[in-house]
């Protein structure tokens, strides 16, 4: 299984989650091969230098990947840029894909909200309402990645409180992401930004595949799809099923926001263990 990272977060989102998914306590559950990756220009990922590495070429780097360490046919994860990238996993690879689990569905444009439930259209309501109103980073990055980018190397100040502020918005707390997530998880991710000088280098993933993916793109490998209830974008399940083909499992949680691995780890793994569980019986 591989597990894709998002921005602004990175390997140390599963920190507290591998041991567990690769070497359960409980001798009954599942037990994986788990492989976590940073994304090009992220972490210990060579910074890309030429443009061109978007997410269409990360998940074919993916491929390459997985088969350099021995698996043709894996499962794969990931929310944010983590989730893009693994729809796009399941979309032009099913040879090589046995089924994705994904936080982060995203519909093709162009859909009504007629037909849809109350809560489904609030879903909708809140969505739009973050990328008119809350999403002043992604548009800087995806338009003058360098712009921030020599701030986010020269300040480690800056780079937190640019990292931070997504924790504290993003997180299903009341007024402080440290309710949930440890300051230790949280230096941990800014400090890899740090020690490795990938603030520019992360952002520019905005540049180059924001608002990129086909809207013709269809995943038809068995698909379990998890909407944490405070995470930043929250997809119906109608529009969702005309991307994803083949949903096999829906879930809602009741807590939890953009980083569930940090926020509800034990948690995050049950339901990932329940996902995959319902993917490849579906492949039997």
């Amino acid at each position: 299984m591989i597990l894709t990272h998002g921005w602004p977060g990175g390997v140390a989102e599963f920190v507290d989650v591998v041991d567990e998914l690769a070497d359960p306590k409980d001798p009954d559950a599942p037990a994986f091969h788990v492989v976590a990756p940073s994304l090009p220009g992220f972490g210990y990922s060579d910074r890309p230098a030429v443009t061109g590495w978007g997410t269409e070429k990360i998940a074919a780097a993916w491929v390459e990947l997985m088969g350099r360490l021995g698996y043709s046919r894996f499962l794969a994860h990931g929310g944010d840029w983590g989730g893009n990238i693994t729809t796009v996993l399941g979309g032009r690879f099913p040879e090589h894909v046995l089924g994705i689990h994904t936080l982060f569905a995203e519909a093709p444009p162009g859909l009504t909200t007629d037909g849809l439930t109350a809560a489904e259209r609030k879903w909708t309501e809140d969505t739009r309402d973050f990328w008119r109103h809350r999403a002043a980073y992604a548009k800087q990055q995806a338009t003058r990645p360098q712009t921030i980018g020599y701030s986010l190397v020269d300040s480690p100040v800056g780079l937190l409180a640019w990292i931070l502020d997504k924790f504290a918005e993003w997180s299903d707390t009341e007024d402080s992401p440290f309710e949930t997530i440890s300051r230790d998880r949280i230096l941990d991710d800014v400090t890899l930004y740090w020690l490795t000088r990938t603030g520019a280098s992360a952002a520019r993933i905005y540049c180059e595949s924001h608002n990129s993916l086909d809207p013709e793109l269809r995943v038809d490998v068995p698909s379990a799809i998890t909407m944490y209830p405070r995470d930043v974008e929250k997809c119906p399940r109608p529009w969702a099923k005309e991307r994803y083909r083949q949903i096999v499992r829906w879930n809602s949680p009741e807590k939890g926001g953009h980083f569930p691995s940090l926020e509800v780890p034990e948690y995050f793994v049950k339901d990932l263990r329940e996902g995959l569980a319902a993917v490849l019986a579906a492949t039997r």
